[in-house]
C-alpha cells in the first residue's frame, strides 16, 4: 500500500510545501511540492528525513536513570509513561513549594532550525503557567536581533523583503540557500526579473555568486559598515528627507548637556514628559510635536534636522540640536576612508554600494545570525535598522513589509506570570531590554544559578529539544550545572551530549508522526496567506509522542488544565484557529492548507504611527537610554593584532547540517564526512598546509580538529568553521568549535555570544596531538 501526502517540511523555518510517500505505513520519500508557496524546492535534510526518521538510533521509550550523572554508562531503564510522567510532576510540585518555581528552568530549541514549531508556544506557555520566568531558549543568538531589537527602531520586527516589487535587495550576514531556501528561490526570481543585489558576508556564499556588489566584511565589523554607508546617503542627500522629518525622532532637539532628548516638561510647567520638541525653520521657534499619528506634511517639512539652537527651559537656555544631526555625526566617525581599516572593505566599494542603494530603490533587506552572532550584535541590529529607515522604504510597495497572515490566538502565555515574578527572571536586572522581556534566559544565567545559585538556586531543568553544549559556548559552570541539577528532564528524538545528564528521557515523535498548524508562511503575501493543519503522515514509532501531548499530559498533572483546555489538544487547536474564522474540520479536509487571499496593507503607520514610545520611528532609541544603553549606535574597536592568536575566526551554516542535527543521517553523512575549516589557500601555503588535512584551530579558550578546505574568496587573516559536530568518528575527540569562543564576552543589552568574531591561529597537527 502506498500513499502520498501533501504537508510541509517542518525541519526549518522556510516550511518547503512538500509531498511525503508512505508506503506499508513506512515515511519512504519527501519531495517537493510545486503547487505549494513554497514548494518550488526541497533541500536535502528535508528529502533525506525518511533516514532519521526511521533510524534504528531514535529514543523510543521513556527512559530514567539508574547510575551517577558523570558515568561512562548511566544505566538507563524504560519505564512506562505513567511513572514518567507522575515522577516528573511530583518533583515539579515539590520544587514550586520548597523553592519556588523560579527555581525550575525550562528550555526549548529553536523553532527556526528544528521541528519545535508545532509546540514552541505551548511549552512556554507551560513554563508561565507553572509560574517559571525561566526559559533557556538561544533568542540572543538566533532572531531576536531581527524581531525584537527592531522594535527600539520602528515596533516590531524587520519584516520581509517585498520580493515581487522591489528594485535592490540587501541580504547581510544571511545566505538563504542554506538556511531559507524559500527566500533564496525569490531572490533568485527578484533577480530574473531586473531587480539589484547586494550581499554583505565574509564568504562568497550562495547568492553573493550573483551579486552586484558583494562585500566581504570582516567579521565583526558589521555596525561599522552599516554607518558608513548611512554616512555616504546622508552626506549626499541620498534619503528619504520626508519621511525622516514625518515618521523620525529624527527632529527631535537632544539637551546639549546631558543627551536626553527635550520635552514639553522642560520648557513648560506642568507639560507632558510624552510630548517633544522640535526646531521649526520656518518660525525659527521651538515646536512641540503632537500625535505621532497626525499627518501634518507642513509642519513637519519645516522641521530642523541639522544645526544648533538655544531652547529657553525651565532650566535656563540651553543649546539643543536635532536627533538627526547626531546621528550624522556618529556616521560621520566612520566614513568611507576610516571604516576601511575597520571593516577591509574599500571607501570606493561603499561609495558604490550606496549609490545602488539610492538609485536601485525600493530597497529591501534580510538580516539573521551572521550579525547576530557578535558582542555588539544590539548596536549593530540598530545600526542597519537606521540605515534601513534612511530609505523611507518600511513597509511600502517593494520595501521590508508585513504582509497580512491568517489570525490566530496567542497562547504564549506570558500573561500568566505576574508582573513580580517577572522581575525574578535570570538576566533580566542586567539587560533590562533583551530577552529577559519575554522570560527567555541564557545558559550563562542559567548556569551561574545552578552552581553559584547567583541571584537564586535553579534546581531543575525540563528541556525540550535544546543542546547547549553542541549550541552555546561553554561555561566555568557547564559541566557542574548539569552535574548538580537536582532534576533533569529531556525530550526528544535522539539522545545527544547534553541529554546524557538527564534523569529522564522522553521520546519525541518527529514532524511525520505528528500534526501541526501553521499559519502564515511569511516570504510573500501569497505564502502568507496560506493556512495549514499539517497531518501526521506515519503514526509515531514505538511508544514516542509530540512535545505537545507531553506538555498537556504534564500540565493535567500539575493542575494546570485550566489554561490547557482541560488537557484537550483538540480543543485547543480549534481555540488556536477561532479568530481566523476558518474551522479545524476545513482544515483537516484540506491536509495542502487552504488560501486565504489575503491583502497587503501597505505603509500602516500612516494611521497607527510606530509601536514606539514616540509613536515614531526612533533613531534615538528612547529604551535604551532609560536601559543605560546609548541611543544612537556606537562601537568600540579592539585591537585586531595578537601575534599568539592572529587570524579571525567566523562560523557558517552547511546545507547539509544544521545546527548539532542530522550528522547521524548517514547519506548527508557521505555528502560531508567530516568537520571543514576554510581558509586562504595562501594562508594555508603560509602554515605548511595541504588542502584536506586535518589541522588544529586554536583559540584562548581551546581547540578543535577540522579538515582543511581552500576558499579563495576569504579574506587572507579569516578561516570559518563548523559547529555542531560530536558524533563518535567525527575525529574531534570530544572538542567542537562551540568551546573555542569566551562565553564571558557578549552583548550588553541581549547576551548574544561572539560565535562569529573570535582570535584563532590555525597549525599542522603535530605528531601525537
Amino acid at each position: 500500500m502506498e500513499k502520498r501526502v501533501p504537508c510541509y517540511c517542518a525541519l526549518c523555518i522556510s516550511r518547503c510545501g512538500c509531498i511525503s510517500t508512505v508506503r506499508d505505513g513506512r515515511l519512504v520519500a519527501v519531495d517537493p511540492d510545486p503547487d505549494h508557496p513554497t514548494g518550488e524546492h526541497l533541500c536535502i535534510k528535508g528529502r533525506t528525513a525518511p533516514e532519521w526518521v526511521n533510524s534504528s538510533e531514535r529514543l523510543l521509550t521513556p527512559l530514567k536513570r539508574t547510575r551517577a550523572k558523570g558515568a561512562a554508562d548511566p544505566g538507563w531503564q524504560p519505564i512506562g509513561w505513567d511513572e514518567a510522567l507522575e515522577t516528573i510532576s511530583q518533583r515539579l510540585q515539590q520544587l514550586a513549594a520548597s523553592a519556588g518555581p523560579e527555581s525550575v528552568a525550562f528550555s526549548v530549541t529553536t523553532p527556526s532550525g528544528t521541528g519545535i514549531a508545532d509546540s514552541f508556544n505551548w511549552i512556554n506557555r507551560l513554563a508561565h503557567a507553572y509560574g517559571s520566568p525561566n526559559t533557556v531558549f538561544a533568542t540572543e543568538n538566533c532572531n531576536w536581533h531581527k524581531d525584537f531589537t527592531p522594535m527600539h527602531t520602528w515596533g516590531g520586527g524587520i519584516g520581509m523583503p517585498d520580493y515581487e516589487r522591489t528594485g535592490c535587495i540587501l541580504l547581510w550576514g544571511f545566505n538563504p540557500t542554506t538556511s531559507w531556501l524559500a527566500q533564496a528561490n525569490l531572490v533568485r526570481q527578484a533577480k530574473r526579473r531586473g531587480a539589484r543585489l547586494v550581499v554583505i558576508d565574509c564568504r562568497r556564499a550562495g547568492l553573493a555568486a550573483l551579486a552586484d556588489q558583494w562585500l566581504r566584511v570582516r567579521p565583526g565589523s558589521d555596525g561599522p559598515l552599516a554607518m558608513s554607508l548611512a554616512h555616504v546617503l546622508i552626506e549626499n542627500g541620498w534619503y528619504d528627507q520626508a519621511f525622516i522629518r514625518r515618521w523620525s525622532n529624527g527632529p527631535f532637539l537632544v539637551w546639549g548637556d546631558n543627551g536626553r532628548l527635550l520635552t514639553e516638561a522642560d520648557i513648560r510647567p506642568g507639560g507632558s514628559s510624552q510630548r517633544y520638541v522640535q526646531w521649526d525653520g520656518r518660525r525659527n521657534a521651538p515646536l512641540i510635536t503632537d500625535s505621532a499619528t497626525s499627518d501634518d506634511a507642513s509642519v513637519a517639512g519645516d522641521a530642523a534636522l541639522f544645526g544648533s539652537y538655544p531652547v529657553t527651559t525651565l532650566q535656563g537656555r540651553i543649546l539643543c540640536s536635532p536627533v538627526f544631526q547626531h546621528y550624522a555625526e556618529r556616521c560621520r566617525e566612520y566614513d568611507p576612508e576610516a571604516q576601511s581599516a575597520i571593516t577591509g572593505i574599500s571607501a570606493e566599494q561603499v561609495r558604490e554600494t550606496a549609490r545602488l542603494l539610492h538609485e536601485q530603490g525600493p530597497v529591501s533587506y534580510f538580516t539573521w545570525t551572521g550579525t547576530a552572532q557578535q558582542p555588539q550584535a544590539s548596536q549593530t541590529s540598530r545600526a542597519i535598522s537606521l540605515l534601513y529607515a534612511l530609505t523611507g522604504d518600511f513597509d511600502a510597495p517593494g520595501g521590508n513589509v508585513y504582509f497580512a497572515k491568517p489570525a490566530v490566538a496567542n497562547f504564549f502565555g506570558l500573561e500568566l506570570l505576574d508582573q513580580a515574578q517577572r522581575q525574578k527572571t535570570l538576566g533580566f536586572s542586567e539587560r533590562p531590554v533583551g530577552p529577559g522581556t519575554m522570560g527567555w534566559i541564557t545558559s550563562l544565567d542559567l548556569y551561574r544559578a545552578v552552581v553559584e545559585q547567583v541571584p537564586y538556586p535553579v534546581k531543575a531543568l525540563i528541556s525540550f529539544g535544546s543542546n547547549p553544549q553542541l549550541t552555546k559556548p561553554p561555561t566555568a559552570h557547564t559541566e557542574a550545572a548539569l552535574k548538580q541539577l537536582e532534576f533533569y528532564v529531556h525530550a526528544d528524538l535522539f539522545m545527544n551530549p547534553t541529554a546524557v545528564y538527564a534523569d529522564i528521557i522522553l521520546p519525541v515523535a518527529s514532524p511525520w508522526e505528528r500534526s501541526g498548524l501553521y499559519p502564515g508562511f511569511q516570504v510573500s503575501q501569497r505564502a502568507e496567506s496560506h493556512l495549514q493543519l499539517r497531518p501526521a503522515v506515519i503514526p509515531p514509532r514505538g511508544e514516542a509522542q509530540s512535545d505537545t501531548w507531553i506538555v498537556f499530559q504534564l500540565a493535567v498533572r500539575l493542575g494546570l488544565a485550566d489554561h490547557f483546555f482541560g488537557g484537550d489538544m483538540q480543543q485547543a487547536l480549534e481555540k488556536l484557529l477561532e479568530p481566523s474564522g476558518v474551522a479545524l474540520e476545513t482544515l483537516q479536509q484540506h491536509p495542502q492548507g487552504i488560501d486565504l487571499a489575503l491583502q497587503t496593507q501597505y505603509q500602516k503607520y500612516r494611521q497607527q504611527g510606530f509601536a514606539t514610545p514616540s509613536g515614531r520611528l526612533e533613531l534615538y532609541a528612547s529604551r535604551f537610554e532609560a536601559a543605560g544603553h546609548d541611543p544612537l549606535p556606537d562601537f568600540v574597536s579592539g585591537s585586531d593584532r595578537d601575534a599568539a592568536y592572529p587570524l579571525r575566526l567566523t562560523s557558517a551554516k552547511w546545507v547539509q547540517y544544521c545546527h548539532s542535527q542530522q550528522r547521524n543521517v548517514p547519506s548527508l553523512r557521505k555528502r560531508m564526512p567530516d568537520p571543514l575549516v576554510e581558509l586562504h589557500p595562501d594562508t594555508a601555503v603560509n602554515g605548511g598546509i595541504a588542502e584536506g588535512e586535518w589541522v588544529v584551530v586554536a583559540t584562548p579558550q581551546g581547540s578543535i580538529r577540522a579538515r582543511a578546505r581552500f576558499n579563495e574568496s576569504l579574506d587572507r587573516n579569516v578561516v570559518c568553521a563548523q559547529y555542531g559536530w560530536w558524533q563518535a568518528g567525527d575525529g574531534l575527540g570530544g572538542r567542537h568549535y562551540n568551546g573555542l569562543i569566551d562565553a564571558e564576552e557578549i552583548d550588553p543589552v541581549s547576551g548574544s555570544n561572539s560565535l562569529r568574531s573570535a582570535r584563532c591561529r590555525i597549525s599542522k597537527i603535530a605528531p601525537g596531538e
